[in-house]
């Protein structure tokens, strides 16, 4: 049996708002995995621990669910006027890819406090106390992100009081600014509509065709309306991730939504695409209980929206997703904006499996196209481990 000694690559264990990733400085790693291709694929599978049939990345730093099967990457800017370059990449957890088609947004509230702590941002402007301004890259999308990070005697502060459904303890707050968040070329609506009769198999719902709000912003997202499928919007993880006709459901639906949207040209490409587009099914306001046991009252909420990722319903909200929860929302019309009343908007609180989160976006109409300026809402990060991670000399 040939043995092989094990490499180690400086990494640091990051939480960004409700998910966590590996974290490397772009430098930091072997020399052929720091430019796209193959082996930098081939790297971070073994990382975090995929592919792995038994779906629980045991022998890696995954955590067997989408919120805990992600890496980022990062460098000096290449661009001007901002800090620090940020690329995102989904490992799938079963499957030998790492999907580079969109952003994190959750670990976008992470990006910041990372590149100051790896001097990736010039010391002279940063606040010995007070709230650092990174601007970011986000370079899968090719949008800016700005994040205010606090920071306290010259370091970054990660320690506070600022609470997030769906995390446990406290931690500092991060406001997070998604700079003209519509993907292409501004395209937010793919198919220059707000509604669409998306035409599905008669699995999916009978009579093979449903409303749907596709747009593009902060990720691509399909929202559908929950009673349109037989559900109340109020549904928990294990009442979705536990049916599998009701997953299968949800993909099929995912992947002729995909197709519609132009993301894919042709079904079979949306098995290797699995980061996006994402689905979501939004509800007027109800109350519920979240799955920690809180109570959400009506009168606290917009609406109530579930999203799934990486084919499983998300245990609170993706930061991108929230993104385009803030962007439909703020457009009359939309399926999300309806559900959550009608009429102008300018921020939405809305439910979510492990409680509440309010964002914010300002949409208008220019030139009969709509504009989303910016889209904000605040997370924390926090730094769980760092180090080295280690994996066999012939990964790559």
């Amino acid at each position: 049996m040939s043995q092989v000694a094990q490499i180690r690559i400086p990494a640091t264990y990051m939480r960004g708002g409700t998910s966590k990733g590996v974290f490397f400085r772009r430098d930091d790693l072997p020399e052929a995995a720091r430019a796209p291709g193959p082996a930098r694929d081939a790297l971070l599978l073994r990382v975090i621990g995929s592919p792995d049939p038994y779906g629980k990345q045991i022998d890696g730093m995954g955590g067997a669910t989408s919120s805990t099967s992600k890496t980022v990457i990062l460098s000096p800017s290449e661009h001007p006027g901002h800090d620090v370059d940020y690329l995102f990449g989904q490992v799938s957890i079963d499957k030998p890819f790492v999907d580079w088609s969109g952003n994190c947004g959750n670990l976008s509230a992470a990006v910041g406090p990372f590149a100051i702590a790896a001097g990736l941002v010039d010391a002279e402007h940063l606040p010995r106390d007070g709230i650092a301004e990174v601007r970011i890259w986000q370079a899968n999308i090719g949008k800016t992100i700005v994040a205010h990070v606090p920071m306290q005697g010259g370091e970054v502060q990660e320690t506070g009081d600022f609470a997030l459904d769906g995390v446990t303890f406290p931690a500092a707050e991060v406001p997070v600014a998604f700079k003209d968040p519509a993907g292409g070329e501004g395209a937010i609506f793919p198919t220059g509509r707000l509604v669409d009769d998306l035409e599905v198999p008669a699995e999916v719902v009978e009579g093979g065709r449903l409303q749907a709000t596709m747009i593009n912003a902060g990720i691509p997202t399909v929202f559908v309306n929950a009673a349109d499928l037989g559900y109340t919007g109020s549904e928990l993880q294990e009442t979705i991730n536990g049916d599998p006709r009701a997953l299968e459901r949800f993909e099929t639906l995912r992947a002729h939504a995909a197709l519609c949207m132009g993301l894919i040209q042709e079904l079979g490409e949306a098995a290797h695409r699995q980061h996006t587009p994402k689905v979501a099914f939004v509800a007027p306001p109800s109350s519920y209980t979240a799955s920690s046991g809180k109570a959400v009252e009506a009168d606290e909420i917009d609406l109530r929206v579930r999203a799934l990722s990486m084919g499983k319903l998300h245990h609170a909200m993706m930061g991108t997703a929230a993104v385009a929860i803030a962007s439909a929302a703020a457009i009359e019309g939309t399926l999300v904006n309806l559900a959550a009343g009608g009429g102008k908007r300018h921020a939405v609180t809305f439910g979510h499996p492990s409680g509440t989160l309010r964002v914010g976006a300002e949409a208008s109409l220019v030139d009969g196209r709509w504009v989303i300026d910016e889209a904000v809402m605040s997370r924390s990060a926090r730094v769980l481990m760092e180090g080295w991670v280690r994996v066999p000399g012939d990964t790559l």
